[in-house]
């Protein structure tokens, strides 16, 4: 298989994740497009170092978690504060729902990076305890941890609407 061809078989079978993650990241369409736009060239000009096809996801969102820290190392512009509120979208299928998923996202947002870093790559990158860990350079069992209590965090503030928890609660 030539170059060529292995990189565009890497980014078609990849993509939609790096996006995913990168979008989650940066909450803003354009910058997440950016991130992988930049993750893709990386890629490309690193593509020989990459000696195992089945570390490839792991390899790119190692590329991209480090094209979104250079973001921050870069000058960055003021930005106008929009509300929530302001915003809508159009996707979701009722209020209610995207209520809590604003709430979900606020939750998770609030996690101390120790937590939230490993729960996002497990839930929007899919990635297994033994890969985060990788990619951290942590233990598993340290991982296995962090996802558990990032968990209970999310339970504690779901079951507990006086602590930050949702209005409409569990039925």
């Amino acid at each position: 298989m030539t170059r060529q061809a292995r990189y565009e078989a890497l980014v078609r079978a990849w993509h939609r994740d790096l996006y995913r993650y990168a979008y989650w990241l940066a909450k803003d369409p354009h910058i997440a497009e950016d991130l992988v736009q930049e993750t893709c060239l990386r890629a490309w000009r690193s593509l020989d170092s990459l000696h195992d096809e089945k570390a490839a996801k792991a390899w790119l969102i190692t590329i991209l978690r480090r094209e979104n820290a250079r973001r921050f190392e870069r000058k960055q512009h003021d930005h106008v504060y929009i509300e929530d509120g302001e915003l809508e979208d159009k996707t979701r299928p009722s209020e209610e729902a995207s209520m809590e998923q604003r709430w979900l996202h606020r939750q998770i947002a609030a996690l101390s990076p120790e937590y939230r870093e490993p729960l996002v790559l497990q839930v929007i990158a899919g990635f297994s305890g033994e890969e985060i860990a990788q990619l951290l350079d942590l233990n598993k069992n340290t991982v296995m941890t962090r996802l558990f209590r990032a968990r209970a965090q999310l339970k504690e503030a779901l079951d507990n609407p006086a602590a930050g928890g949702q209005q409409y609660g569990r039925s």
